[in-house]
């Protein structure tokens, strides 16, 4: 088995996130800010350098004001 990380389907959430973060018009510095984490955090996961969880996942999505299961369903996810 694949490790999730190296998915086709972990790759479609990502680029859906990065995405819905560019079309609502908000930098990779300004979503870390909103987390109160650095860039590079963002950077990393968007890269797919750094695993992002499910909690996260939810995190940014809260953090962009965007439905984190639309968000899923626009990858093909759910």
């Amino acid at each position: 088995m694949v490790k999730s990380i190296y998915s086709v389907e972990y790759k479609a959430v990502i680029d859906a996130l990065v995405a819905e973060r560019k079309h609502a018009g908000i930098t990779q510095s300004q979503l870390a800010n909103k987390l109160g984490k650095p860039q590079s955090f963002v950077s990393k996961i968007e890269s797919r350098e750094r695993r992002l969880d499910i909690i996260e996942f939810f995190h940014i999505c809260r953090a962009m004001g965007k439905d984190g299961v639309e968000i899923l369903r626009s990858a093909g996810i759910c």
